[in-house]
């Protein structure tokens, strides 16, 4: 009984750990803020993959940009 009660309590620590792993701090309207930081322009649309936010920037001159931003810190790559 008390061997199950632990593998319920390990399972459960387990689980909330992973979940903070892939906590996003940062929402998809800021992700797209700190994308036109980097390049002006218009969001076509914004994806999460992994913790990185991929978002898709229409520029004035018509170029294409896909900007990643990070989840977790609002970084730009």
């Amino acid at each position: 009984m008390l061997q199950h009660t632990l593998k319920f309590i390990i399972f459960g620590l387990v689980l909330s750990f992973s979940a903070s792993l892939y906590a996003n701090n940062i929402s998809q309207q800021q992700a797209a803020n700190a994308a036109l930081q980097v390049h002006s322009g218009r969001v076509l649309s914004i994806k999460l993959m992994a913790g990185i936010y991929k978002v898709k920037v229409l520029s004035p001159s018509g170029q294409i940009r896909v900007i990643s931003v990070d989840a977790n810190t609002g970084k730009t790559h």
